[in-house]
This record gives C-alpha cells, sequence and structure tokens, in this order.
C-alpha cells in the first residue's frame, strides 16, 4: 500500500478542485508545488489591505449554474461587473467595443449609424481574410482597428497583425447596445476576501508540499502514490522528446501607491503599441475598496522561455501538431492523469478548468 491515493503535481485550480472531490471520498492526496504559494495563478497577495492579484486579472465568470453554485459554496461572491476601458494615447473608449465606443470614435449616436459606420470600413476586405489584420478589420472596420485591436495585439502575440494568423480573432464582441458589461455569462463576480479563500476550502486536509520541483524528484514522488493528476507542462513531463511547445508568458511590475484612486476602473487596456504594457490593474476596485492606498500593476507579455512562467500556450497549426504526438503518449499512461491549462495545452478560462477537473473527477472516483 502505498501513502496517498493521488499524488497532485501543481496547485492551481484543476488540482484543487479535483482534490476537494477526493477527500470527500476519503481519499488522501499529496499537493506538490514548484511556487512558494498554493493556489497556481489565482493567488492572492495582501499588500496594504488589498487582495492583489498577483498573476494578473482574475475575474470568474460562467453560465454553467453547478459551477456557479460549486464556487459560491466554498466562498461568497460579490456583484463585480467586468467593465474595461481602452486607453490609447489618453484618449478613453469602453469595452467590449459597444455603443458608448462607438459614440466616443465617431459622434453616432444609434445603432443605424454605428453599423452603417462599421460596415462602409470594413467593405475593403473582399474574400477570405488571408491574416489577423484582414480578420479584424473584416469584423469591426478600420478605425477600431487601428486604435484599439492593432497594437493591443502585437504586443500581446510579439508580432505584427500582419504576420499573425487569421483564426486568432475568430470574432471579436461588438454589440449595438450601451452595455459596457464584457462578459455574456449568467453569472459573474470575485470571491469575498480574494480567492485564497476558495483555495484553502479546495484543498483542506491535502498534505502539501512547496517549493518542490516534481520532476525532478519524479521516482520518489511516484513511489509515494497510487496515481499522479499532473498540471505542469505536458513536454516537460516527457523531457522535451518531440521538442518544446511554444507559450507566452507576463511580466508584471506592482507598485502601492499613496492615493486612494489611481485610474477610477479595475482593469485599462492600453491599445497605442508604443506603450510597452498591455493593461494596468488597480486591484481594489475588484471589491469596491475604500482603503486609503491603492495597488497597481502594470502587465507585459514577454516570449517564454524556460524558468519562466507558462501562462498562454501557441495553439497556432505547428504547436497543435507537436502537442498531439504528447497527447498520444499520455492516453497510453495508466498511472498519470493530465490536466489543466498546461498538462492539456489549452487556454481555460476559470469555469471551464473547473468543468473539465470534475469531469475528471466523476471520471476518477465515480461520484
Amino acid at each position: 500500500m502505498k501513502q496517498y491515493d493521488y499524488i497532485l503535481v501543481g496547485s492551481g485550480l484543476y488540482n484543487g478542485v479535483f482534490a476537494y472531490f477526493a477527500r470527500k471520498q476519503g481519499k488522501k492526496c499529496l499537493v506538490v508545488e514548484k511556487r512558494d504559494h498554493i493556489g497556481g495563478n489565482i493567488y492572492c497577495e495582501d499588500v496594504a489591505d488589498i487582495h492583489v492579484h498577483k498573476y494578473g486579472a482574475h475575474i470568474f465568470h460562467t453560465s454553467n449554474r453547478r459551477v456557479w453554485d460549486f464556487v459560491n459554496g466554498l466562498a461568497e461572491f460579490n456583484r463585480y461587473t467586468n467593465s474595461p476601458v481602452a486607453n490609447y494615447h489618453g484618449e478613453m473608449y469602453n469595452m467590449p467595443f459597444n455603443m458608448n465606443t462607438f459614440s466616443k470614435m465617431w459622434g453616432v449616436s444609434t445603432p443605424a449609424e454605428a453599423k452603417a459606420k462599421i460596415d462602409e470600413q470594413r467593405a475593403g476586405i473582399a474574400g477570405e481574410p488571408k491574416n489577423l489584420e484582414e480578420q479584424a478589420i473584416s469584423l469591426v472596420g478600420t478605425d477600431i482597428y487601428r486604435k484599439l485591436v492593432k497594437g493591443y495585439t502585437e504586443k500581446q502575440w510579439g508580432r505584427d497583425c500582419k504576420d499573425l494568423p487569421a483564426f486568432i480573432i475568430k470574432r471579436l464582441p461588438v454589440r449595438y447596445t450601451y452595455d459596457n458589461n464584457y462578459f455574456n455569462d449568467l453569472y459573474q463576480g470575485i470571491p469575498i476576501g480574494g480567492y485564497n479563500v476558495i483555495i484553502d476550502r479546495l484543498f483542506e486536509g491535502c498534505d502539501i508540499e512547496t517549493g518542490v520541483d516534481y520532476l525532478e524528484n519524479k521516482k520518489h514522488y511516484d513511489g509515494l502514490g497510487e496515481k499522479v493528476i499532473y498540471t505542469g507542462t505536458i513536454d516537460a513531463y516527457y523531457g522535451y522528446r518531440f521538442g518544446k511547445l511554444e507559450y507566452r508568458s507576463l511580466k508584471f511590475e506592482t507598485e502601492l501607491l499613496d492615493e486612494e484612486n489611481h485610474q477610477g476602473v479595475a482593469v485599462v487596456n492600453y491599445t497605442a503599441r508604443e506603450v510597452p504594457y498591455t493593461r494596468m490593474i488597480e486591484h481594489k476596485h475588484f471589491e469596491f475598496g475604500t482603503q486609503p492606498k491603492t495597488v497597481v500593476t502594470k502587465e507585459y507579455p514577454v516570449t517564454w522561455s524556460e524558468g519562466m512562467e507558462p501562462y498562454y500556450p501557441v495553439n497556432d497549426e505547428k504547436n497543435q501538431a507537436l502537442y498531439q504526438k504528447y497527447a498520444n503518449l499520455a492516453k497510453e499512461e495508466k498511472a498519470v492523469k493530465f490536466g489543466g491549462r498546461l498538462g492539456e495545452y489549452k487556454y481555460y478560462d476559470m469555469d471551464k478548468v473547473i468543468e473539465s477537473a470534475m469531469k475528471a473527477a466523476e471520471e476518477e472516483l465515480g461520484n
């Protein structure tokens, strides 16, 4: 008999949800985490009584009632609605693209006027869009593309929009209503007290080791548990046998400011190419904070290299083909299950991670 039923590699949302259901069935779990804290990218740090989203803005949203009920059983959620604004050389525009945006951009006041303007501007794209630039213009016209899409996207991907495939922007939300709510989902909010409240509930009753690299001590940890739930990068697990998958990473610059309210909103996107960061987060606004000071974080996209945190999989054809080779190896594993954004090389919103982990727990534990 091994000491643990499950060795959970990584302590993000996927393994947290799996651990929650495993513990409910009396299973023993050991969590092995490379960072010095649990919680993955939803971890919050307390600075001047403000819950700082250490790894970028995390706004919970879902239309899945089961997932919403589940997270509300872990923590109470506030009524935060994501309504970011875009800053283009000091001009401020509402997001997503809606009547407030169009009114500011062109001085129009009706949906018909806005639609006519966009139709006129996208008429220049004939046939199937050949790259991201053409795809974006075909969706929103030239003005919105130039001011609010181009620079932001080029910073995000580190390439010119003409050199990016069209499929990256399958759709851009365009609303002919005066509605600044970014998400279409039925439910959204931020856990009161920050995400650590949820993390602590999910991993309750687990043994936890932080600051440990599972892959460097694989034999040791495999010997401790019956099964491994692995949420690290799948190519690293297999020693990069077929080559390395590509990711985009992020760099954060956070500072405490001696002022009450710096930008008036939680998220401002900086869409000009010349501004090196993509967005600035003012964390207190996620929880309607009234603290005397404020904390802001600038977010810089960077090309990922080993040793950095991989945030976004680069899901182009080349990388998908490479991932498929690793996925085929993973299918053959009897004692290892791969999950989450890195284990499945897939961009997941938080609710989709929870859905995926719930499904995995049901298959594995039969609950």
